[in-house]
């Protein structure tokens, strides 16, 4: 049985039409940032365990980037909202 997430602009979907881009909490540094600054970006993630809040896109329905959040033990979906209404 297929794992759902439920689309906040499509309703319930299977899994296989998002696609993950990674960790919704990581800041882009400035363009003008230091080599240091680049480098921590690209390269030092921290693998949490439990909560744990991601970019995710509904590329095989509405296209929109949402932030899901899903526990990282159990891979359960929690949470799922619009990425742009998450920034505002």
């Amino acid at each position: 049985m297929a794992s759902l997430i439920d689309c906040p602009h499509c309703g319930l979907r299977p899994r296989e039409e998002f696609s993950v881009r990674g960790d919704a909490s990581v800041t882009r540094p400035d363009p003008e940032a230091g080599a240091e600054a680049w480098h921590d970006y690209l390269h030092l993630r921290t693998n949490p365990r439990g909560r744990h809040a991601e970019h995710w896109r509904h590329s095989g329905g509405c296209r929109r980037w949402l932030v899901v959040e899903r526990d990282t033990i159990t891979h359960a979906v929690l949470a799922v909202r619009d990425a742009q209404e998450a920034a505002e």
